[in-house]
């Protein structure tokens, strides 16, 4: 499946990842359970794609796969090039702090820090100073409309706001990928379609590939390509 995205100082298409033979399977007692089966296909830098399809077809699955946060039975996960999956566990890890932001459907906040101080956290880890990790947290819950929440402790922050900051946690180390896992599941139709907007926005501002697991028919239907996983392949959606 090619992807439409051009490079756009050459016109050439750029797959920022490409995955090949991509293979994952469960056992349920004496059962396997086959979730991904020789999946292919590629992603281009900037991209946005929705995907979707009934639970339990292997979204989320293939989503943490994606982020390096499970590994698969066979086959390879190739960013720019390089196959992720032949690093050792502490060169993986370095890798999906640098370059992979994560947001869920439940944020992940921790709630004995404030606003600024979870959206710093994936930037401290990184080795980034201090100092230029609250400026480029505190730029960007700014940017998600957070300004006068800074710091407020995550129990003081409504569930839209939360998600801001999860937003923004996501994005402090500007990473060149996104994944979100029904980043709206719990959300109110106003705030959803303001997490919606600012995923979209935030996806053009920054040139970052953007993958989003979703039941949302709106949200999906905002990405410039929508795919299912059908008997473990990954087919696309006209």
């Amino acid at each position: 499946m090619q992807s439409e995205n051009q490079d756009n100082s050459s016109g050439i298409l750029t797959d920022l990842i490409t995955v090949r033979n991509l293979c994952k399977s469960f056992t349920n007692g004496d059962a396997r359970i086959d979730i991904l089966k020789n999946l292919n296909f590629e992603l281009a830098a900037g991209e946005s794609v929705a995907i979707v399809g009934a639970s339990g077809i292997g979204k989320s699955t293939l989503l943490h796969i994606l982020g390096t946060l499970d590994r698969p039975d066979s086959g390879q996960l190739l960013f720019k090039g390089e196959d992720v999956f032949l690093y050792d566990d502490a060169a993986l890890a370095s890798f999906r702090n640098q370059s992979v932001g994560f947001v869920f459907q439940f944020h992940h906040l921790l709630p004995e820090f404030n606003a600024v101080e979870n959206t710093m956290m994936p930037a401290l880890i990184g080795g980034v100073s201090k100092r230029h990790a609250f400026q480029t947290a505190e730029d960007l819950l700014v940017r998600v409309g957070l300004k006068d929440r800074l710091f407020y402790r995550v129990g003081k922050l409504s569930g839209g706001e939360q998600q801001r900051v999860a937003l923004a946690r996501a994005l402090v180390l500007k990473p060149a990928v996104l994944l979100a896992d029904e980043p709206t599941g719990n959300l109110d139709e106003s705030n959803s379609e303001h997490i919606h907007s600012l995923l979209l926005e935030l996806n053009r501002e920054f040139s970052m590939t953007l993958v989003v697991v979703t039941h949302n028919s709106q949200l999906a239907s905002f990405m410039s390509r929508c795919v299912t996983i059908t008997d473990g392949k990954l087919t696309g959606i006209p």
